[in-house]
C-alpha cells in the first residue's frame, strides 16, 4: 500500500510542479507581499488538488482503505509543505547550515527542493499506510 500510494502522489507533485504550474506562479511564488503569497498558495492549490485526484484513484481503481480524515490530513500536510518549501528560504537556509553554498549557485537548490517535496510525500504515504 506504501509504494502504491507514494508513486501516485510523487506523480501527483510532479504534474502539479511542472506541466501545471504557470510561469507567474513559478516565477512570483517565492515573492514577498500578496502577489508572491497569491502565486504560492495557487501552486500549494494545484498540489492539493492533483494529490487529490491520486487519492482517488488509490481508494477506487486500486481499493485501496484510505480514510477521509486521513486523506484530508495527508492533503493539507502535502499543501502546506509545499506552500513553505516553495518560499524558498527554507532551502536557502539548508544549503547554507548543510555548507552547500557553492553548489546552490550552480543549480543544487532545485534538487534539494525536489527531495524535501518527495520526503514530505513519503511521510504522507506512511501516515496513510498506518493510519487507514
Amino acid at each position: 500500500m506504501f509504494a502504491s500510494l507514494f508513486v501516485l502522489l510523487y506523480a501527483a507533485h510532479l504534474a502539479a510542479d511542472y506541466p501545471l504550474q504557470t510561469d507567474h506562479q513559478a516565477e512570483h511564488k517565492a515573492d514577498r507581499g500578496a502577489t508572491g503569497w497569491a502565486a504560492n498558495l495557487a501552486h500549494a492549490g494545484t498540489h492539493a488538488t492533483t494529490s487529490a485526484l491520486a487519492l482517488v484513484v488509490a481508494v477506487t481503481v486500486l481499493d485501496l482503505p484510505v480514510g477521509i480524515l486521513q486523506a484530508a490530513l495527508a492533503l493539507a500536510w502535502i499543501a502546506g509543505t509545499h506552500a513553505v518549501i516553495d518560499r524558498r528560504w527554507p532551502v536557502a537556509h539548508w544549503m547554507r547550515l548543510a555548507r552547500q553554498t557553492t553548489w546552490a549557485q550552480n543549480g543544487g537548490a532545485a534538487h534539494v527542493d525536489q527531495t524535501a517535496h518527495a520526503l514530505v510525500l513519503v511521510v504522507a504515504a506512511l501516515a496513510l499506510t498506518t493510519t487507514s
